[in-house]
């Protein structure tokens, strides 16, 4: 006779093993999806029934059965286990499927601490009627796998020791939009809140992680970077160390310039000590950086700035290099390196580049930045006075250690200095650039801060988010988009809080936005162009045309009905000055298409009403986030059809958009031929975008003689970046085999799906850590 088995709930009761009952979940998860069976997940489960199992532990198997059935000939699986995914989240959250009313959820996570009061106290019990009527929890089953992962991650509210989840994703969607206009009229909120929550929902905007995760709880700061100059004296250090350490511990990614510190050997106090160089003070960031784990969401991240010319150059490019000894090298930040047209001259013309310490050369790091004219005098002034120390050497040499560096390991990026402040919003005499951020697409003035209560110094921060390009049907779709985005995203400005007072001081008075794009992979395939060939330059002119102008647009708006930000007579934008007026002309003999937009009348706008906003575009990662949306990741070609995304949560396999019907449209990482198709886009949205952008550059060795990349391909392709008026540069992909073939070992993907890879290098694996809000932004 056959033993009874029990299970034990969630609750802790038991009740008896019921076969039927999983079947049914399954069967439900599979209703509708294409090439996914049920019996195939029932059989790959392999559960070993024993009296007393935990049916959380047999939802867990079931989850990953069908997850690992994900494959280019089953994509829908990838929904199957996100539906069973979501099912055991709810259960985790509410101990049943359906979700409580949204009043209740809102009062018990108050009443426990988890969500900040205000929501009970700016909006009514009827007004939570309202929300809860037109929460749609039914979108939760548009996830895709690798979003629930990411849900489950990052972005719930949660208890991360001991991993108790407590809201479901509509929850965490409806609350940020009521967050972000709590301050609006109560005539008019609910409607913001509404279409706010649909467009987020339905994924046709993006929000980065600080937002996801922190928005609604009582933590408030929620803009993803934070850019930090050091000043050259100690005080000034060390503020920017305690700046480091506040702004790493509450989720941000850092921006950090250290161009002013001088070199080794310089005299201190009039000679009465001798300096001891850049490398103790970035082991001091360093440390600063790695201090705090920002609360599980995401380690510490910070990219350091400084210029080609500095003294110690020889030895900075160096400090990633897994040569050398722990002393001369800090290898726990990433770098970027600053140049502007007198470099790429001096290469051009086989000439040299000599080395400064900024401390011995009074004027020239400014000018640097503000004053490109202004700079070439005095640094050919100092080149000829032989009383200044220096040292030169030949500017292929140094470029090509830049280069040899940045290959070697992937993570020393560029900044062309020149083009961030004539291509730029901001006037660079009085607000000139000197730095980027984590990810190298923000691009807003600093002011070092002379001590840490420095009120008069910037941090400068900028709030991200996205517009999903595979949402739209029609470019008219981005005016209601940019409203909702632009109005949201300055509402948080006001809604955050600010440890520092210098960020404070710098946000209130620019205001400043960076909205970027997702998707744009399929967005290319789903219109039949391609990167490499030029048939996508078009389409990419006349789209991010469209953004940049309803983002003004809707900035020029809020102005009429908030004000102007209190620095907007700091922009050119003050001037009537476009972006239209100051890209870099050479692109024309890349792009000739027209502008459709009536700029002209913007452009009285703008100088009759202002801007609420100093900045609105910017081009990020966003890895993580376009998970959420089952997007491709910022402007980036996809590795393979399949992603494989290894992260602290687990392994996750993630299917392109559109697979089964558009798979022979995608151009895929390793099948473009060049960066030159690629660099060329960068370039057009370059034209349009008011910050900067994330590109990247990549290269297949095998494509060239003896497996080896050479050198003067690297060195054409920074020279045509620049030509094109790219701004930055982030990674530097180096296609090595290796990276094709972990899938094997990471995720045991079957077979079929291995020789699919080897043959076609269709399925990819990504080491993701996060977007730019985010740690490294590995991949």
């Amino acid at each position: 006779m056959n033993q009874q088995l029990f299970v034990t709930k969630r609750s802790g009761e038991r009740e008896p093993l019921n076969l039927d009952k999983i079947h049914r979940v399954i069967s439900w998860a599979a209703e509708g999806l294409n090439d996914v069976s049920v019996s195939q997940v029932e059989i790959k489960s392999h559960i070993q029934f024993y009296d007393g199992i935990k049916t959380e532990d047999i939802h867990e198997t079931i989850i990953k059965a069908a997850a690992d059935l994900i494959s280019e000939e089953a994509p829908d699986y990838q929904y199957m286990a996100a539906r069973l995914a979501i099912f055991h989240l709810r259960k985790l959250a509410y101990g049943k499927f359906e979700p409580p009313h949204l009043y209740d959820q809102v009062t018990k996570m108050v009443e426990s601490g988890r969500y900040d009061k205000h929501l009970l106290t700016d909006y009514s019990k009827e007004e939570f009627e309202q929300m809860n009527d037109f929460i749609d929890h039914s979108r939760d089953l548009n996830f895709s796998y690798a979003a629930v992962k990411q849900l489950e991650g990052k972005y719930l509210v949660q208890n991360r020791v001991t991993g108790d989840i407590y809201e479901s994703a509509q929850f965490l969607y409806v609350l940020v939009a009521a967050c972000l206009f709590a301050n609006y009229p109560k005539e008019t909120r609910l409607d913001y809140v509404k279409r706010f929550y649909d467009a987020t929902s339905q994924f046709k905007i993006s929000l980065p992680t600080p937002i996801m995760a922190g928005v609604r709880t009582p933590t408030r700061q929620f803009s993803s970077c934070v850019l930090i100059e050091a000043g050259d004296s100690l005080d000034s250090i060390n503020a920017t160390a305690s700046a480091i350490v506040k702004y790493v511990s509450q989720r941000a990614g850092i921006g950090i310039n250290a161009g002013r510190i001088r070199a080794l050997g310089s005299p201190i106090r009039g000679g009465e000590a001798f300096h001891t160089g850049c490398i103790p003070f970035y082991k001091y960031f360093q440390t600063a950086v790695k201090s705090c784990s920002q609360g599980g969401v995401r380690g510490g991240a910070a990219t350091l700035f400084y210029p080609l010319w500095h003294l110690e150059v020889e030895s900075l490019l160096v400090l990633k290099n897994n040569r050398g000894v722990e002393e001369n090298r800090v290898r726990h930040l990433d770098y970027g390196v600053q140049f502007n047209r007198v470099m790429y001259q001096r290469l051009i013309k086989d000439d040299y580049i000599t080395l400064f310490s900024p401390s011995d050369v009074p004027g020239l790091y400014d000018a640097f930045f503000a004053d490109q004219d202004e700079f070439e005098r005095l640094y050919k002034q100092y080149e000829a006075d032989e009383s200044i120390r220096k040292k030169r050497i030949k500017a292929i040499e140094l470029f090509s250690l830049f280069m040899q560096e940045r290959a070697s390991t992937g993570r020393i990026y560029l900044q062309n200095v020149d083009h961030c402040n004539t291509h730029s919003p901001f006037d660079p005499k009085v607000a000139p650039i000197r730095q980027s951020n984590l990810c190298l697409e923000i691009a807003l003035p600093t002011k070092p801060l002379a001590h840490v209560n420095d009120e008069e110094g910037e941090i400068a921060l900028c709030t991200l988010s996205a517009f999903n390009l595979g949402a739209i049907k029609s470019l008219d779709d981005l005016e209601e988009m940019a409203e909702l985005a632009v109005r949201a995203l300055d509402s948080l400005l006001d809604y955050q809080e600010y440890p520092v007072p210098a960020a404070r001081n710098a946000t209130m008075g620019r205001r400043t936005l960076g909205i970027g794009v997702i998707n744009y992979a399929y967005y290319l395939a789903k219109n039949g162009v391609r990167y490499s060939d030029g048939s996508a330059n078009g389409l990419t002119h006349r789209t991010f045309e469209a953004i940049q102008y309803y983002l003004m647009k809707a900035s020029m708006n809020l102005a009429k009905e908030m004000g102007a930000c209190p620095k907007f007579n700091e922009t050119t934008y003050s001037k009537g000055i476009m972006p239209i007026d100051t890209y870099k002309k050479d692109l024309d003999a890349v792009c000739s298409e027209p502008l459709h937009y009536d700029w002209d009348s913007l452009r009285e706008d703008v100088k009759k009403y202002g801007m609420r906003n100093s900045t609105l575009s910017a081009l990020m990662p966003s890895e993580t986030s376009s998970q959420i949306s089952n997007a491709t990741n910022g402007i980036e070609p996809p590795r393979g059809h399949i992603s494989v995304k290894a992260s602290k949560d687990g392994i996750t396999k993630q299917v392109v958009p559109e697979y089964e019907t558009l798979k022979h449209a995608y151009e895929l990482l390793w099948q473009i031929p060049s960066n030159k198709g690629y660099l060329e886009l960068v370039g057009i949205m370059q034209k349009f975008v008011d910050q900067t952008i994330s590109a990247n550059t990549n290269y297949d060795p095998n494509k060239f003689e003896a497996g080896k990349v050479p050198m003067k391909q690297l060195l054409q392709d920074l020279l045509y970046a620049y030509k094109l008026g790219v701004k930055t540069l982030y990674y530097h992909n180096t296609r090595d085999g290796a990276s094709d073939n972990q899938v094997d070992l990471r995720d045991k993907v079957e077979a079929k799906t291995r020789e699919v890879e080897n043959q076609q290098a269709t399925v990819a694996v990504v080491e993701e850590d996060d977007d730019c809000a985010g740690g490294a932004c590995k991949i």
